[in-house]
């Protein structure tokens, strides 16, 4: 019987030690239920009791021995399950964080001021308000950990959108001839632009040259700006909504909207029931509603006359007898005519207003399109509907794509504002402050919140007659850059 006993103990070590060896991995629950249902009972048989004892006995060894295996069973469990919980890691004390900033394409900064050539014929187009992606040849300067601050060439600051980079030069050519280096960075949207804003403010500038992606976003880096003792001109787009503005240089914004008006009714004569269509830049940018200004209050009179006929705009068409309109009914219009200074979104509401337009509505078409890049869109929708037999588009920019247009007739006429004119205006004005005096202002523009002092230029309209004159005689574009011919050319 001592011979089977230490058998069967010897069994039952081994079956441990193998519950053991399984525990790192998991509890089988079938083997021990199936080993307690085998090799348990057989303790009964090994044990030798007296047979007046032997139930109770017996009874009592399987409790115990039951016992014994479920204890065992339990600690190997807790052993597993300990052996897979995973404690987390204690995070670090956060300390101070440099959140990474939008990248802001940036020009080279001067270190000293030096003479450079003359400005030659811009080959791009002038400035268009239409924001585009910035350039891939230019420089990009990512803004993100605390980098040493560059030392400062010019107390002036620049801040053009990437769209207008071909002010670079000029810009450039300004600053140098007034004794400056350049400190010029473009900017693709509104974050970049505050950015941008930033790091001049952080180099140190005492005057910030801004023109806005959206002026009353704008308004914010311009705060920033005047925070920290700097002045801020605005350039051709008005900052809104804000005192932080000391200045503005522009081109007359309803000079241009009245010099684009008065074309179409020249054109138009005194003839009655001409088929007039309205397009507006960009909600977004205050100068769309200063151009609507200027070519409402010139054309309103001829539209209540009779002799243009609203096409496209159910809200004109509701205020078409009142010779000015306010703040409010001029968005409102806007609303409706918005092309928001993109040559698609021009397109595609040229589209659908001559799908929508009656058979009346085509023939001989007038339209009063906002911008270059938008004018050239629209005229090929027109040029295309077979409805269309004639029809007359303003611009405004003197693109070259557009001057090319005028040359072929397939635009009209465009406002030339000059972007050198501009610019050494703007240069003039930083120059002053930065000598602690004041540029002297032509007018004031409302912005909002405050009359800004400004100075206003005077466009010039250019058709086809006045090309050589306007563009090619003064500098800005070379004969060459056009085919075909025109009046005057040399």
């Amino acid at each position: 019987m001592t011979g089977e006993r230490d058998a069967f103990e010897r069994r039952l070590e081994a079956a441990v030690r193998g519950y053991v060896e399984a525990a790192p991995t998991e509890i089988d629950a079938v083997r021990l239920a199936h080993s307690l249902a085998t090799d348990v009972p057989r303790a009964r048989r090994l044990v030798a009791l007296p047979g007046w004892r032997l139930p109770s006995l017996g009874f009592a060894w399987i409790l115990v021995v039951a016992a014994l295996v479920t204890m065992l069973g339990m600690g190997l469990f807790v052993a597993g399950a300990l052996r897979d919980v995973h404690l987390l890691p204690v995070s670090p004390t956060p300390g101070p964080t440099h959140g990474t900033l939008p990248a802001v394409v940036a020009s080279p900064v001067a270190t000293t001021p030096a003479p450079s050539a003359p400005a030659s014929p811009s080959p791009s187009p002038s400035p268009s308000p239409t924001p585009s992606p910035t350039p891939s040849s230019l420089p990009a300067a990512t803004a993100g950990a605390p980098q040493p601050t560059p030392v400062v060439s010019s107390p002036i600051g620049v801040v053009i959108p990437s769209s207008w980079a071909h002010d670079q030069p000029r810009f450039r050519d300004a600053l140098t001839a007034a004794g400056y280096g350049a400190q010029i960075l473009l900017s693709s949207d509104t974050a970049t632009e505050k950015a941008a804003v930033e790091t001049l403010i952080r180099r140190g500038i005492r005057v910030l040259i801004l023109t806005p992606q959206d002026g009353a976003a704008a308004a914010t880096a311009a705060q920033e700006a005047r925070a920290a003792g700097v002045k801020v001109i605005a350039d051709d787009r008005l900052i809104l909504d804000t005192a932080a503005v000391d200045y503005l240089v522009s081109f007359d914004p309803v000079a241009v909207g009245a010099a684009q008006a008065r074309y179409l009714i020249d054109r138009a004569g005194a003839t009655k029931g001409n088929n007039l269509y309205l397009y507006a830049g960009a909600a977004s940018d205050d100068n769309s509603f200063l151009f609507l200004e200027g070519a409402w209050e010139k054309i309103q009179p001829r539209i209540a006359d009779g002799t243009f006929v609203i096409r496209n705009s159910s809200v004109a068409v509701a205020l078409q007898d009142s010779p000015t309109l306010t703040r409010d009914q001029q968005g409102r219009i806007i609303g409706q005519i918005t092309t928001d200074w993109d040559a698609n979104t021009a397109r595609y509401l040229a589209q659908s207003d001559l799908i929508a337009a009656p058979a009346g509505a085509r023939g001989t078409v007038f339209i009063l399109a906002p911008n270059d890049t938008t004018a050239r869109a629209i005229a090929d929708v027109f040029a295309a509907d077979r409805d269309v037999r004639t029809y007359f588009v303003t611009g405004q920019d003197a693109d070259r794509a557009s001057i090319q247009y005028v040359i072929d007739g397939r635009q009209d006429m465009t406002v030339f504002k000059d972007p050198r004119t501009r610019v050494k205006d703007v240069v003039a004005a930083a120059v002053a402050f930065l000598k602690g005096g004041t540029p002297a202002a032509t007018t004031t523009s409302n912005n909002g919140t405050i009359d800004v002092p400004s100075t206003a230029i005077d466009p010039v309209t250019v058709t086809r007659d006045n090309v050589q004159a306007a563009l090619i005689d003064t500098g800005f574009y070379l004969a060459s850059d056009f085919t075909g011919s025109w009046p005057g050319k040399r």
